[in-house]
């Protein structure tokens, strides 16, 4: 410091304390959220498009999404309407 200021005074010492422990809060908070984002496992889409539709269905009926006479409905619908060579 310089012999003409007066250098800083105890609200100036703990508002720099403020800054810097602010600072380092975010960045330990930062670094936490991107190995926590980093470490996720991937999880498949709802959407399956590689799938026939007949294995989606068998997999909701599987998983107790519909019944089985929904089941049986909807495979005979898929049969009905099959354009595969």
């Amino acid at each position: 410091m310089m012999w003409w200021s007066p250098g800083m005074s105890g609200w100036g010492y703990g508002f720099m304390t403020l800054v810097n422990v602010m600072i380092w809060i975010g960045l330990i908070a930062g670094a936490v959220a991107v190995v926590r984002y980093v470490s996720q496992p991937t999880r498949p889409s709802q959407a399956e498009p590689d799938k026939a539709p007949d294995a989606i269905l068998a997999l909701r009926y599987a998983r107790g999404d519909i019944s089985e006479d929904e089941y049986s409905q909807r495979l005979r619908v898929l049969r009905s309407h099959d354009v595969r060579p």
